[in-house]
């Protein structure tokens, strides 16, 4: 029972700080500039709610714009 409580935890923790935050960074990269104004209302709440792990992952990415081809 104790082992299937910590992996609960576990589980829920990698969630919050690893899983929904890429996924969040992901999609905000996709349609940063096609997104309507609720919607990106809504990816930037999710951006406050997670923010823990968008300090975890922040180190990691890269999202500056690449160089134009010319």
């Amino acid at each position: 029972m104790t082992i299937m409580v910590l992996a609960l935890y576990a589980g829920l923790a990698g969630a919050y700080l690893v899983v929904v935050p890429a996924l969040v960074l992901y999609v905000l990269k996709a349609r940063w500039t096609v997104a309507g104004s609720f919607e990106r209302g809504f990816w930037y709440f999710l951006v406050f709610f997670f923010f823990p792990g968008m300090l975890l992952l922040g180190p990691f990415l890269n999202f500056r714009p690449q160089p134009r081809q010319v």
